[in-house]
């Protein structure tokens, strides 16, 4: 029996009046997922409890069978841990984004507002270097910088932890930066760091010449997702399965890592739009081929298509999702002679007109090769089929284990 969980990232919405008042969901063309959901079962999930802020950690923890309520310490350690980063019980992990800053007329860092959580898909090789000015600036004996994957660094604070309140880039852009710097005991401090960035980075030759081609500049970082160390129950004892993860996101990976699972890198995956679709479906059916029963895959451009507020992009990485990674591991899994079951579910929603995310339920279709329906085209992979098939799951990790058929 093989498993896939399919997470395309974001990709549930609410309806858009540009639209006719259909979701991106439902406007974009996606036969082979909606071929699963014809002839497969179809409902709704909330992946973030309630009290639980919805962020990409507390839902792809439910997704793959963790209740974030026992089990979320933090974003960026999870993260870290992808890093091969060993942490100690008294390190605390942050995450560090490059963002481009849209300066004030007044020319107070408290007034300016953050144009571009990602600065503009930098590449990790431009992050290396502005790192390089940040860790030169800031490292300490006890503070210790990272390199991630694109815009996404960490940062280790080794000896206490923190005490203090931080807010996700990607839910304030366009906002005055005053009203949400770090609060707490210790909040002045991360907050003098964020300031301090811009003057380091506004004037570095690559952001200039990022300017010069019209890309957005790196010209701050901003810190955040702060937590400790995870520990989570191994999934292949709890699914009994030997299983992979394929994502481009560190934070995916950090959770595959301290579940068990192997992680698996492919070339050119991104975390955007323009990820190597095609690369991450060969990834899979190599997992396959090489006896794993299950493979995590998880393409992360939908979400960034809705921080970017672009609904023409979303709509096409939809399709891309679709035809370019989920159709060829679909098609391998019809053709190589075992049962199997797909999961087809968003971590959570990224509304467009929000630009951030949200707690509310997402869309899911599971399709088990043992027990085809009928086909019914009411069924489909969208938030409003979803909610009108009248099976909800009110945690994560209930769906997944309903999913794998566990006995609790």
């Amino acid at each position: 029996m093989k498993f896939l969980i399919v997470v395309p990232d974001g990709s549930a919405d609410d309806p858009i009046d540009s639209l006719g008042g259909r979701t991106p969901l439902e406007a974009a063309c996606l036969p082979c997922i909606d071929g699963l959901a014809q002839r497969g079962i179809i409902g709704t999930c909330r992946t973030v409890p309630a009290g639980i802020s919805p962020g990409s950690d507390s839902a792809n923890l439910s997704v793959m069978g963790y209740d974030p309520r026992l089990y979320l310490t933090g974003r960026s350690p999870l993260e870290a841990g992808a890093l091969g980063i060993e942490m100690k019980d008294d390190d605390e992990s942050f995450r560090v984004n490059f963002i481009t800053l849209e300066p004030a007329a007044s020319g107070v860092y408290a007034d300016f507002s953050i144009k571009d959580h990602a600065a503009g898909d930098l590449t990790t090789e431009e992050a290396g270097e502005l790192l390089e000015v940040i860790s030169r600036a800031f490292a300490t004996e006890n503070i210790k910088f990272y390199l991630g994957t694109q815009y996404r660094e960490c940062m280790i604070v080794s000896g206490r932890h923190a005490e203090c309140e931080m807010t996700p880039p990607h839910d304030i852009l366009d906002r005055r930066l005053g009203d949400y710097l770090p609060r707490g005991r210790d909040g002045r401090f991360f907050a003098a760091m964020n300031e301090k960035s811009y003057e380091l980075l506004k004037d570095h030759p690559l952001n200039k010449a990022r300017e010069a081609r019209g890309l957005n500049p790196a010209n701050g970082i901003w810190i955040w997702g702060q937590g400790t160390r995870p520990k989570l129950p191994d999934f292949g004892k709890k699914y009994n399965v030997r299983g992979s993860v394929i994502s481009a996101v560190d934070l995916i990976k950090g959770i595959g890592m301290f579940a068990g699972l192997e992680i698996i890198e492919v070339e050119g995956a991104t975390g955007s739009i323009h990820t190597n679709f095609e690369g991450k479906a060969a990834a899979a059916i190599a997992a396959y081929e090489r006896g794993q029963d299950f493979v995590y895959l998880h393409l992360e451009g939908t979400d960034e298509c809705s921080h970017q507020g672009s609904l023409e992009k979303k709509i096409r990485c939809a399709e891309y999702i679709d035809q370019r990674a989920v159709k060829p591991v679909v098609e391998y899994l019809q053709s190589c002679g075992d049962d199997f079951k797909i999961l087809v579910v968003p971590d959570h929603r990224t509304p467009l007109a929000l630009r951030t995310h949200t707690a509310d339920p997402v869309p899911f279709v599971i399709y088990d090769s043992r027990n085809p329906l009928a086909p019914d085209s009411r069924r489909q992979f969208s938030e409003r089929a979803a909610a009108a098939s009248g099976l909800h799951f009110d945690d994560g990790y209930e769906m997944t284990d309903f999913f794998f058929e566990r006995k609790v």
